[in-house]
């Protein structure tokens, strides 16, 4: 008999290492996706042609990998169409999370409430959502707002608080909304006499937006200044006032930080811009999606402070050295 039972598990065992048998999980064996990581993210960003967008798509890709996560990297290139169908194509392929920075905060809710159905979390990064019925986990981002009050600060400071200015919009996107916003608030709230003379939509891009304030310096002779909502934005205005004839006549204030404008803020060009850190908006959202994963509680919103970046930080930039 002990024979025949020696025989029998060895069967077992045989017969496990030919067809892999499985055990069943522990109740502390993490989903897929969970506290021990794994799985896919999908990312969309706006654009690949911005570095700032580049940079938290690495930084994403990065910090993912150290908790076990791969990640498909895409670009909507500014459509919400395209954007949508990523999205489609992210719930094919199984991702267990979704990172957005929306093309259209409006339009980007199709897309979400397809992954709230088909129970896959989403998170937001830099630009925000503001479709209702479209659940986000969590939106890390630049706190927008306070950076425009910031560069209107700037611009205050670069105009001796008076005269004339424009700003190159995106009013598709919420962090901009909130820019722009800020930047208002601001000059309301220190009761500034500068006097804004509209508001013109420049996409968030260095083309569209050279074409812009070539409209704006046509139809606006006394500008004095322009605040350009994006980096992009503001070295698009640039080489518009230098065309024009107008270098040094006409103040532009910028934002983001990136390395091209700080570039053009040591060389004069862009008077200052409010910094963003898309690093840390990278590695954040991917604590939060770790955090989510684990079961710990994620906050709705974290926002980075930006920091206004002048010539003086220009030179002392050691990025910047040899430039």
């Amino acid at each position: 008999m002990t024979s025949l039972k020696a025989l029998a598990v060895w069967l077992i065992v045989a017969a496990c290492a030919m067809v892999g048998c499985k055990s069943e999980p522990s109740g502390d064996t993490p989903p897929d996706g969970g506290e021990a990581g794994g799985g896919t993210i999908g990312l969309s960003v706006l654009t690949m042609t911005n570095p700032f967008f580049k940079e938290i798509a690495d930084t994403v890709t990065a910090e993912a990998k150290k908790h076990g996560y791969k990640v498909i990297v895409t670009s909507s290139e500014f459509d919400p169409a395209k954007q949508r169908d990523q999205v489609k194509d992210f719930l094919v392929r199984k991702v267990v999370a979704i990172i957005l920075t929306p093309a259209d905060s409006k339009a980007v809710g199709t897309a979400i409430r397809e992954a709230n159905a088909a129970g896959v979390p989403v998170f937001t990064a830099d630009i925000a959502s503001l479709a209702p019925d479209a659940e986000v986990v969590c939106h890390v981002a630049t706190d927008n707002y306070a950076g425009g009050r910031h560069a209107a600060k700037a611009i205050m400071q670069a105009l001796g608080n008076k005269g004339k200015v424009a700003i190159i919009d995106f009013p598709e996107v919420e962090s901009v909304i909130l820019r722009t916003k800020g930047f208002r608030d601001e000059l309301k709230d220190a009761n500034s006499p500068i006097e804004i003379v509209g508001a013109w939509p420049g996409k968030g891009s260095k083309d569209e937006s050279f074409k812009v304030a070539q409209d704006i310096l046509t139809g606006q002779q006394d500008l004095d200044g322009i605040f350009a909502i994006n980096d992009p934005s503001a070295l698009g205005a640039c080489a518009a006032i230098e065309v024009a004839g107008k270098a040094g006549k006409i103040i532009v204030v910028g934002f983001d930080g990136q390395p091209e404008g700080k570039k053009a803020i040591l060389d004069g060009k862009i008077y200052a811009d409010p910094i963003q850190f898309p690093d840390r908006i990278g590695r954040i959202v991917v604590e939060q999606i770790v955090k989510y994963f684990q079961g710990e509680k994620v906050p709705p919103q974290v926002l980075i402070p930006t920091e206004l970046y002048y010539k003086a930080d220009a030179e002392k930039d050691p990025s910047l050295k040899g430039q």
